[in-house]
């Protein structure tokens, strides 16, 4: 009987684990700098050198880098709907990182997994960030909110 209990109190806990996961999982949340705009140090996230070794350009509204490694089928779920918003959205670009040719980025702007999305705004600071794979509307509500607080 102990070993029914057992058994039942394990798929509870992982009943749980997964609804807080897929809750979690590719949602945007800002960063300590977007939450408090007064204080905010417009800063880029990376430097001219960093987008010419990434042969990339930004966005002039925004850009979705992308944090991917190769093994991931989340990163190239991720990369459909960024390409798709980028490709929907004026003046939105996105842009794809390997995590494993760009260590020293990966360490320096602390991305814990792939796939993570930064959204970078005009000047190139972090607006948001999000880990796991965001859906379209996601990625759509965080551009959205962006936004509405230059707006402001």
């Amino acid at each position: 009987m102990t070993g029914t209990w057992i058994l039942l109190g394990a798929l509870a806990l992982a009943g749980v684990l997964a609804v807080w996961h897929r809750r979690v999982n590719g949602r945007f949340r800002p960063t300590a700098e977007a939450e408090r705009p007064e204080e905010k140090a417009v800063e880029p996230v990376l430097d001219e050198v960093t987008w010419q070794s990434l042969g990339a350009e930004p966005g002039e509204r925004a850009t979705l880098l992308q944090f991917s490694s190769a093994f991931c089928a989340p990163c190239r779920a991720t990369r459909v709907t960024l390409g798709d918003v980028a490709s929907r959205v004026p003046g939105v670009a996105h842009v794809e990182v390997d995590a494993e040719k760009h260590l020293d980025l990966v360490r320096r702007l602390n991305i814990l997994r792939t796939p993570t999305t930064l959204v970078l705004d005009a000047d190139g600071a972090e607006a948001t960030r999000a880990s796991g794979a965001p859906t379209r509307d996601q990625v759509l509500g965080a551009l959205s909110q962006m936004s509405d607080t230059r707006s402001a």
